[in-house]
């Protein structure tokens, strides 16, 4: 547990890493203004800055961060080396699916990722829902239904690099370096946190959900008792 962990505010995480590289890629890219490279540059900062900043705070490794800054200085490369935009959207699709096969591969572990994100002390009371589990001889039974989750989570993963790779393809078609590819890329990033961020989130709150119903089915417990660490034992 990490009682002193500061977290973000997700209105400032949608700013910093969409919002405002987008507008900058989109509205900044050309001659007159700041350029292709120098926009390019700018709109990335933000991300790369608040990701670094955001470490330095809480002092604390995340590897799903680190992986995002990763993905951001790789799509500032393919455009400053002006690869191939092809690139682009493999790019896109590889992260997530990434992600994905490390989700599957803790299912495999006495410790499935789901577990760590959705059953923790930080988030329900852990101890009280084991007891239960443990009185109701259910334990393995609730480890099954947890794996199932995880494979709906890594689920999750498949469908952000699908969505990805289709929106790398629709939208970003011009050369790398141009002003087009830049407003292309703009439009992608904004366009990403409906289609792709939005959904994901709704997928993650069923898993949720999921995670819960099983709970309350293989203990018996209500949903304060689940939640609330305080509530009286029955």
């Amino acid at each position: 547990m990490q009682p002193s962990e500061k977290k973000p505010s997700p209105l400032i995480e949608i700013l910093v890493n969409v919002v405002i590289p987008s507008l900058i890629l989109m509205k900044l890219s050309s001659p007159e203004k700041l350029g292709t490279v120098n926009a390019l540059i700018l709109a990335l900062a933000f991300p790369v800055l608040y990701g670094g900043y955001d470490l330095l705070r809480n002092r604390k490794m995340n590897y799903i961060a680190l992986l995002g800054l990763v993905s951001v200085l790789l799509t500032g490369g393919i455009g400053l080396l002006k690869l191939d935009v092809k690139w682009l959207a493999i790019k896109e699709a590889a992260v997530p699916s990434l992600l994905g096969i490390g989700v599957i591969v803790t299912g495999f572990t006495r410790s499935p990722i789901v577990k760590k994100l959705l059953f923790n002390p930080l988030i329900m009371a852990t101890e009280r829902v084991e007891r239960a589990l443990e009185k109701q001889n259910r334990l393995s039974q609730f480890d099954q239904k947890l794996r199932f989750a995880n494979h709906c989570l890594a689920g999750t993963f498949v469908f952000s690099a699908i969505m990805n790779y289709v929106l790398a393809k629709v939208i970003v078609t011009s050369d790398t370096g141009t002003v087009a590819f830049n407003e292309e890329l703009g439009k992608m990033t904004f366009l990403s946190y409906p289609m792709i961020a939005i959904p994901s989130m709704i997928m993650m709150l069923g898993i949720m959900f999921y995670v819960v119903k099983v709970i309350k089915n293989l203990t018996g417990l209500g949903f304060e008792e689940i939640f609330d660490k305080d509530a009286e034992e029955k």
